[in-house]
């Protein structure tokens, strides 16, 4: 009975596993190209196959060397960020005690996770250009122009700043759902012990979020190579491609506007199997730690 039942379920997972398997298992066929010096006229069987031969090109290469440190710092700093500021903010929006006001906020800073870095990338460039608002606020105080997307020192900060910002307020709503989950009574018996808010917090509310924590942290370390192609794409010129250049921009680059498949699909087999490694290792992780689990 149970199997006719779920019967309809079946049937309505069937559509997404068929799409989820033309276009993401039936593509995988294209891996061979990493081994191959392929050109499209001749095809799969009319290519040379070269063995491993795009891989010492790319482990020898400086260009790759450079992508792959630009990766693993934006990344980390991103996560790390990505963890710390929605904690933050989650805390303080939890000791407001007006409803209107809390939920406004929300709304006000989760609404850029909705947009696109193509929209948003245009916003940043107009706020950050030499005549923008924030340069024109600078100017206030007698401080020159700063090219903030022109300087290869900036271009890093600029990046880890912006996706915090545009991310920070969705990861404050999964914080505020692990703070409803904490007992009151707890913070009444703290009260009444003599605790004051700032020890309250220190004991009782980053204790029983702690678990929620743990879980964002060790499942984010599968994106440790997954800096943001879309912002930085939209975000980086050729003055910044050396502090901005990753891996992802890279692959692009190679396939796309050199026509280099070969090596182009080297880098993107060596990013999914470092990046698949990172994924089973922090799924491993949370469920170790917090008990985490899918299956």
């Amino acid at each position: 009975m149970k199997k006719k039942s779920y019967r309809s379920l079946y049937l309505m997972l069937l559509i997404p596993v068929i799409l989820v398997f033309i276009y993401n298992y039936i593509p995988m066929a294209g891996i061979v190209i990493s081994f191959m010096n392929f050109k499209p006229a001749l095809g799969f069987r009319g290519s040379q196959f070269i063995g491993l031969e795009h891989f010492q090109t790319l482990f020898s290469s400086p260009q790759f060397a450079q992508a792959m440190w630009n990766t693993v710092v934006i990344a980390l700093w991103k996560i790390a960020c990505g963890l710390v500021v929605p904690i933050a903010f989650a805390l303080l929006l939890n000791e407001v005690q007006n409803t209107f006001f809390k939920r406004v906020a929300q709304t006000i800073v989760y609404l850029p996770h909705f947009i696109s870095w193509v929209l948003l990338s245009g916003i940043i460039i107009d706020f950050l250009a030499v005549n923008g608002a924030l340069n024109s606020i600078l100017g206030k105080f007698g401080m020159d122009p700063v090219l903030f997307l022109l300087d290869d020192h900036l271009f890093k900060p600029v990046l880890i700043i912006t996706d915090v910002w545009a991310g920070f307020g969705w990861g404050t709503i999964i914080y505020m759902a692990a703070l409803t989950g904490i007992d009151p009574n707890l913070y009444e018996a703290a009260a009444i012990d003599g605790a004051g808010r700032w020890k309250q917090t220190l004991h009782i509310t980053l204790p029983g979020m702690m678990s929620t924590v743990v879980l964002q942290m060790t499942l984010s370390l599968g994106n440790v190579l997954n800096a943001g192609f879309d912002q930085v794409y939209n975000l980086m010129t050729p003055i910044t491609l050396k502090s901005g250049d990753i891996l992802d921009t890279l692959i692009y680059r190679l396939g796309m506007e050199s026509a280099n498949f070969g090596l182009s699909t080297a880098v993107s087999l060596f990013k999914s199997i470092v990046g698949a490694v990172f994924i089973v290792a922090s799924y491993k992780l949370a469920h170790k730690l917090t008990g985490y689990k899918i299956f």
